[in-house]
């Protein structure tokens, strides 16, 4: 547990249930509703500073400020609730409180002057729509067929992973610039202009469909190299040192790592010449994918597993069992592990995940300046 976690159970934490009908659950959706309210208020206020343009360009905004609207409603009936069902008050109060200071910076009533300058700025908005649309698709997920059914949301180092999570959505622009480099760089020096032109042609499931090969070809390869390359390898041990496996844990990840393997991958997918919206598809497809195979999630279907990753094939790449390290590299693709002689498949699950020998400093700073460290001889 870290210094976070204690601190928010002995704030809020108690001996009583935490069933349906205790004030638990209302308790922590008026708090999770009423730090989203507060930061989407921020966002109204700020948004030079706070909010991505290429996402103010697509905002339906009447539908976001109904959601902002309905998120401080519900909050706030939520904490009154959970302050009469629970005899510790905290959660209720908090959410109630929160709800208060989202309406007191203007609530979802907040103009915005357009159009907003363009400026450097924090994708505040992309964390929180995005910490919104995951949790409301995997909490629910996780907690109707979990692998682990003791294994609660709020499990051990949560709030590490929420960090990595928040970081890499909040520096997107700095990371979509460095990301974005290598592509823009090479593309026009490698790309031949006859085989982008029988590219262009193809359908656009077509496009799609050698999108993801390609993508999750070149991750392969630089998967397995962040893992066999000790120099690589410092920075991938950030993402294999939770020991605890669910949606949320696929967030920890170096920003090193990110940058490399992303901005490496977007290099085949430019020379090729797909079309941008095959390359979108696939870059929603992957935000999803990559979330679910690390959830605690215990259905399986053999057929789909044949031909796609599921969170049982790459359970087994976290896991701190001998036989599994350096095992399941592909990301969407099992097959390629198959050819390469890379798989590991088992029946079973794994009992232990993360870094045998090897732990990992707590919290989201230390793990950042971690792969820097001197080694330990």
């Amino acid at each position: 547990m870290t210094g976070i976690e204690r601190r928010l159970a002995r704030t809020f934490g108690d001996d009583a249930p935490v069933a349906l009908g205790t004030g638990w659950i209302s308790g922590v959706l008026a708090v999770f509703l009423g730090v989203l309210a507060v930061g989407a208020v921020l966002c109204l206020n700020f948004p030079a500073l706070l909010t991505a343009p290429e996402l103010r360009a697509v905002y339906p905004m009447g539908v976001i400020r109904g959601l902002i609207q309905a998120g401080i409603v519900v909050g706030f009936a939520c904490g009154f609730l959970s302050t009469l069902l629970r005899r510790r008050k905290a959660l209720g109060i908090a959410g109630m409180g929160l709800a208060a200071v989202a309406t007191l910076l203007g609530g979802a009533a907040v103009p915005v002057e357009t159009p907003v300058p363009v400026a450097p700025h924090l994708g505040l908005d992309w964390f929180l729509l995005s910490v919104f649309l995951w949790s409301l698709l995997f909490v629910p997920l996780e907690r109707t067929a979990p692998l682990r059914p003791e294994q609660g949301v709020f499990r051990r180092e949560w709030t590490t992973d929420l960090g990595w999570f928040f970081a890499s959505h909040v520096t997107v622009q700095a990371l979509s610039l460095v990301i974005m480099w290598p592509a823009v760089a090479l593309a026009p020096r490698l790309a031949v202009p006859a085989w982008q032109g029988v590219v262009a042609t193809l359908p656009l499931v077509v496009q799609f469909a050698l999108v993801l090969v390609v993508a999750d070809l070149t991750q392969y390869w630089l998967h397995r190299a962040f893992h066999e390359v000790p120099l690589l390898w410092r920075f991938h041990r950030v993402h294999h040192s939770s020991t605890v496996i669910d949606w949320l844990a696929g967030s920890r990840l170096h920003l090193v790592d990110v940058v490399v393997t992303r901005g490496l991958v977007l290099v085949p997918l430019s020379v090729a010449g797909f079309a941008p919206s095959a390359i979108y598809a696939y870059l929603t497809f992957v935000s999803l994918h990559a979330v679910f195979i690390h959830a605690n999630f215990a259905p399986r279907v053999a057929g789909l597993e044949r031909v796609l990753v599921m969170p049982h094939f790459h359970h087994w790449h976290h896991a701190a069992e001998p036989e599994a390290v350096n095992r399941n590299y592909a990301v969407h693709l099992p097959w390629l592990d198959r050819i390469f002689g890379t798989a590991y498949e088992p029946r079973r699950w794994p009992t232990r995940y993360g870094l045998a020998d090897d732990p990992a400093p707590a919290g989201v700073l230390a793990q950042l300046a971690w792969p820097f460290r001197p080694t330990r001889n």
